[in-house]
């Protein structure tokens, strides 16, 4: 019995893996938070360009 307490005391490869999963999960909401700031300027932005292309387009004499 006590080479099994043994034994089971040894094998990392359980933790390794739990390890693992909470680094995929940490880059995960990493992710998620840095893609929710960039999200309103990037609406800015390319609203920006909507109106710039559309100003553009009215100008442009008729053929």
């Amino acid at each position: 019995m006590l080479k099994l307490i043994t034994k089971l005391q040894a094998n990392t490869s359980g933790a390794t893996a739990i390890e693992y999963g909470l680094i995929a999960a940490l880059v995960s909401v990493a992710s998620i938070g840095a893609l929710g700031a960039l999200g309103g300027s990037l609406e800015t932005m390319f609203g920006a360009v909507s109106d710039q292309l559309d100003t553009a387009v009215g100008a442009m004499p008729a053929t």
